[in-house]
Formats: structure tokens, C-alpha cells, sequence
């Protein structure tokens, strides 16, 4: 009888604790959302930031660094990341979830490209024949109609910020063979990316520039250039010479490890969330075709995709 009688309490105190689990509220710490330095990434962290408001969570932006933001991740300085793209930021995200304090939060619909290439009407007007195979470029017949004020009479690539990928493109070039001819330039952010295409169209010059998709320039036209196929180990910092293109990945969310614990809601929402590459690219569209605040873009897209995140929420 004792034996039974313990065996119930012992299932009514789970039970309490279930029951308790199941009605934990939010913290009412804000959730701590990075900006970084490209239009989808801003205009998504209000998009996210304004879903977890509807719920009833405080949320605060700050500026982060693009690949120290893992760091700050695990060390519970920032909450999450919503763009976490392969590529670019995957050993970063990696290396911080070794440490411990960073979780893997799921992964969006959407996949990713980061790489070098063309407005696609450089090809149509033959500007590089033979683009957009990455040979071409070895061409007087190409690299002649890519030269700027400040590329000393070489063919420019236009290359992020350099703290996006660091030495990569130059080292890519000369594993090539095709630093001669070719130089890189770094851009002071995105929006000198698109400052230059648009240039470039006006001034019906060539030009290459580093660029992704998801992007609104999806819906521009804009063709990237196969290079070598990307395999383990061919990058520089992996053993190989670099001289390999990059390789189609995923794009992650990251968390802090005590986010499910302090905002259950917010974490299951933010888990659920998963941006195709359409909806990626319209977000983008708004501030770089459209010209709208990021703030107001967010405010947008909230508005007029109500039924996609709200099922996240529920």
C-alpha cells in the first residue's frame, strides 16, 4: 500500500512538473538579434524581430560582426542568427557549436550559392565569350572589357567586404592563373555591389561582382561563373590550393543554448521558421529595387505574409 501510494505521488509530481514545462512564459529579457552588413539579413532580423513582438517578447538589434556573431552566440551576448550560409559562415557556426553554447536551430527551404559572376546581359552582349565557363577568363577577348580607374589596366573582380571571406578570391585567382590579368578589389558593403552593377549597366562596361542567391537579383538576371567544382579540402585554409569555385549549401539557423529554456515560445517559432528562396529575395527586392527602409520593408512583408508566419507562431 505504501509502495502504491508513492508510486502515485511520484506521478503526480511529474505530472506538475509537466504541467508547469508546458505553461512556462517567456522571459521578459529581450532577444538579442544581429545586423549585419547585407539587405535580406537586416530586413529578416525585424521580420523575426516583429514576429516574436506579436508574441509578446522584447527584442533588441545590435551590429555584429559576420563571423564573430558564433562567439558572441555561444557566449550569450547575442540570442540567435537567422542567415547562417554554408560557405561563407559554416566553420564559424561549427567551430562555436564545439566550443558548446551555440545549438543548431534548424535549417530554411531556401538553398544557397555565394560565388563570382556576371549580370547576365555581360553574356549577352559577348562582353567574355565563352562565360560563363571560368576559362573564358583567360581571354584578351574578355579581361580587356573589365578593366576600371583603379584596376591598372587588369580585368577587376568586385569582392565583398573583405571580412566576409578574408584572402579567398585573391588566392583563387592566382591558384588559377588568371591573377595577370585579373584583380580583386574588396566593396565597403552590398550596397556598393549593386552601386556597381547598376554603373556598370549605364556605362554598358563588363563587370564581375560577388554575389548570392537568394537575392533580388535572382529576378534581375544574373549568372555565376563555373569555376573548378568545390570539394573538401580544396580551399586554402583546408590544405588545397583554392583554387576550386563554392560549393551550393544550406542556410541555418543558430541559438544560444539557453534560448529554449528562457523563451520556449520564441524558440519553438523561431525553430519552425523557414524562408523559401522566393521570400529571401523579395525581402531584399524591397530595399535594393524598391528603395524602402529595411525597418518599413520588414514591416511589409510582416503585412503581407500573415499567414506564412503566423503558423510559425502557433
Amino acid at each position: 500500500m505504501k509502495s502504491l501510494q508513492t508510486m502515485v505521488a511520484a506521478c503526480c509530481i511529474s505530472l506538475v512538473a509537466v504541467s508547469g514545462s508546458a505553461l512556462a512564459e517567456d522571459s521578459t529579457k529581450p532577444i538579442v538579434i544581429p545586423i549585419h552588413n547585407w539587405s535580406s539579413q537586416i530586413v529578416m532580423a525585424h521580420v523575426i524581430g516583429g514576429m516574436f513582438e506579436s508574441m509578446g517578447s522584447n527584442v533588441e538589434y545590435v551590429p555584429a560582426d559576420t563571423q564573430a556573431v558564433y562567439e558572441s552566440i555561444r557566449n550569450g551576448d547575442v540570442t540567435i542568427s537567422h542567415e547562417v550560409w554554408q560557405s561563407t559562415f559554416g566553420k564559424s557556426f561549427y567551430n562555436a557549436m564545439a566550443k558548446g553554447g551555440v545549438i543548431d536551430a534548424g535549417t530554411h527551404e531556401a538553398t544557397t550559392l555565394e560565388e563570382m559572376g556576371v549580370p547576365t546581359w555581360v553574356i549577352e552582349k559577348d562582353l567574355c565569350p565563352g562565360l560563363p565557363n571560368w576559362e573564358a577568363l583567360k581571354e584578351e577577348a574578355c579581361y580587356k572589357n573589365f578593366t576600371t580607374a583603379d584596376s591598372d589596366g587588369k580585368g577587376r573582380w568586385l569582392e565583398g567586404p573583405q571580412s566576409w571571406h578574408g584572402d579567398m578570391m585573391p588566392i583563387r585567382l592566382k591558384a588559377l592563373g588568371l591573377d595577370e590579368h585579373w584583380t580583386v578589389k574588396f566593396a565597403g558593403g552590398a550596397d556598393a555591389l549593386w552601386t556597381e552593377l547598376a554603373s556598370a549597366k549605364k556605362e554598358e562596361r563588363g563587370t564581375v561582382v560577388f554575389n548570392w542567391t537568394p537575392n533580388f537579383t535572382d529576378a534581375e538576371g544574373f549568372t555565376f561563373i563555373e569555376f573548378p567544382e568545390y570539394t573538401a579540402g580544396c580551399r586554402k585554409e583546408d590544405g588545397g590550393d583554392g583554387g576550386c569555385g563554392s560549393p551550393k549549401g544550406w542556410l541555418k539557423k543558430a541559438a544560444n543554448y539557453k534560448f529554449p529554456k528562457t523563451h520556449p515560445a520564441a524558440y519553438t517559432a523561431f525553430s519552425k521558421t523557414s524562408f523559401t528562396t522566393k521570400q529571401v529575395g523579395e525581402m531584399a527586392a524591397l530595399v535594393d529595387t524598391d528603395k524602402m527602409d529595411h525597418k518599413d520593408a520588414a514591416k511589409k512583408w510582416l503585412a503581407d505574409n500573415e499567414t506564412t508566419w503566423k503558423a510559425w507562431t502557433k
